[in-house]
């Protein structure tokens, strides 16, 4: 974990060589244009340079966001009711500080490195990685660590080679028989069956080498855990669609900003730079949602969590589907007044649909994270957190994925570098469409998902061991038990 961030200082400090170096960067396009040439490319040692650079933050940057939210986790003790009601607010803290990191870059480092160079934006940015550094340091003898347990894909692999293996193997005539199962602290699940096979002994009375070898015969305890896991999927896959609708946030709405009347007074404000009122929304939202939203929701739910993060989740959803309805109406009305009056409309139209991607996003990421972590088996959460983050890149890929097919299918007559002879309403209407069909989709995966079991409590209806099968238990049951998800 500390080791990470140092990866992440040294791709920004290649950056920052990058563009300082006069030897390891093309010269300014300015001068080539003013005398009528093409600006240089770069290549040789100057894209050697900016692919490590680049590559570098990527390792950096992924290492840092799929570790950094589990070990915040970490440090909060879920048998504790104080812990777990603070840890609630742990992850909406987390985001509110991710957020205000960059609304500090759309503000100040793009006008840096517009007005004063962009060696300087990159300096500053490596150098708020070494305070960064220093201050993850120094809180060290207060961290909680936990002990590594071997890899989760490992795990996840072995259960899945063992139970194909063995696929022919009749079932036993009770769970019990499984290997493991008298030891497993994870309630048994009937849910996906099949995996229960790696945890079949192919000799019930051996004893010593073969039940203890891994790699012949899994636990009860092992197979729960990949279960778990594979019960992520349904909602994964529902959360991308989200990422998708902002990833237009960035791409086609800032382009709409060019369109339109962007003075305020004598001021001409930069298109990127109306993304900062997305960031504005976020940080509003994370903290109504601290102030407002919890208390209130755990008032009317009688639910210490206030809204689960499946309700959040939702909620996102259903906001992404008004601004995609929001940007084709305001696109339809811009469009039309462009080419009918010839005038340009005020590109602070584009605030609505800015204003609820940020408050769905403020919903989805902090529910998407709070989902994963909590859903995910306790030595799993760092790769649950990469699970989560694998939405919002497969969101960005399916949106370039859609502009491709809908260029294919209308002969890029919808999107057009010149949005006046295209119809990129058409676009965001197909979006809106693709987001309420995804967010029934999302129901029904959330009204089937049962959550997991915190706190095991003996129940009327339970087994040997005073433990209800987590099969029979579902979210209404957990939510009404634990108080929690």
């Amino acid at each position: 974990m500390l080791l990470i961030p140092f990866h992440m200082h040294q791709g920004v400090g290649l950056l920052t060589a990058a563009t300082t170096i006069p030897s390891m960067r093309p010269p300014p396009c300015d001068d080539y244009r003013k005398q009528g040439h093409e600006c240089v490319e770069v290549k040789g040692n100057q894209l050697v340079l900016l692919y490590a650079a680049l590559y570098t933050v990527a390792l950096g940057g992924g290492g840092i966001k799929s570790n950094v939210s589990g070990f915040g986790s970490d440090q909060f003790d879920q048998t504790d009711p104080k812990e777990e009601k603070t840890m609630i607010f742990f992850f909406n803290r987390f985001y509110f500080c991710i957020s205000m990191g960059s609304l500090f870059a759309v503000i100040v480092l793009v006008y840096v490195q517009d007005n004063v160079g962009r060696g300087w934006g990159y300096g500053i940015s490596a150098g708020t990685m070494v305070i960064a550094v220093a201050v993850l340091i120094c809180g060290t003898p207060r961290y909680r660590f936990k002990k590594p347990r071997g890899s989760p894909l490992t795990i996840i692999w072995r259960v899945s080679l063992l139970a194909w293996k063995k696929r022919k193997h009749p079932y036993p005539s009770h769970p019990s028989l499984l290997n493991g199962y008298d030891s497993a602290t994870v309630p048994y699940s009937e849910k996906l069956k099949c995996l229960d096979k790696a945890a079949i002994m192919d000799d019930p009375t051996s004893i010593g080498a073969q039940k203890n070898d891994p790699w012949i015969v899994s636990t009860v305890m092992e197979v729960e855990e990949v279960k778990m896991v594979l019960k992520l999927i349904p909602i994964w896959s529902t959360c991308i669609l989200f990422w998708t609708v902002y990833s237009q946030m960035t791409t086609f709405t800032i382009e709409q900003a060019t369109f339109m009347d962007r003075r305020v007074g004598s001021l001409v404000i930069p298109s990127g730079s109306y993304s900062t009122f997305l960031f504005i929304t976020i940080l509003l939202f994370t903290s109504l949602n601290e102030r407002l939203f919890v208390p209130l929701a755990r008032k009317l739910t009688h639910n210490a969590q206030g809204l689960t993060s499946l309700q959040r989740i939702g909620a996102g959803l259903l906001l992404s589907i008004l601004a995609m309805v929001a940007a084709a109406s305001i696109e339809k009305e811009r469009r039309e007044t462009a080419i009918q009056q010839s005038t340009k409309i005020s590109a602070f139209w584009l605030v609505p649909q800015y204003f609820l991607v940020g408050a769905g996003e403020a919903f989805v990421y902090v529910g998407q994270l709070e989902f994963f972590i909590r859903e995910a088996p306790a030595r799993m959460k760092s790769m649950s957190t990469g699970l989560f983050l694998s939405t919002i890149s497969m969101g960005f890929f399916v949106s370039s994925l859609l502009v491709s097919l809908v260029d294919k299918a209308t002969k890029k007559i919808w999107l057009r570098s010149n949005l006046n002879k295209g119809r990129l309403n058409n676009f965001y209407w197909l979006l809106a469409v693709l987001g309420g069909l995804n967010f029934f989709v999302f129901l029904a995966f959330a009204r089937g998902h049962q959550y997991k079991v915190q706190h095991y409590i003996k129940p009327k209806n339970c087994n040997e061991k005073g433990f209800k099968p987590a099969g029979d238990l579902t979210a209404l049951e957990m939510v009404k038990e634990e108080g929690t998800i």
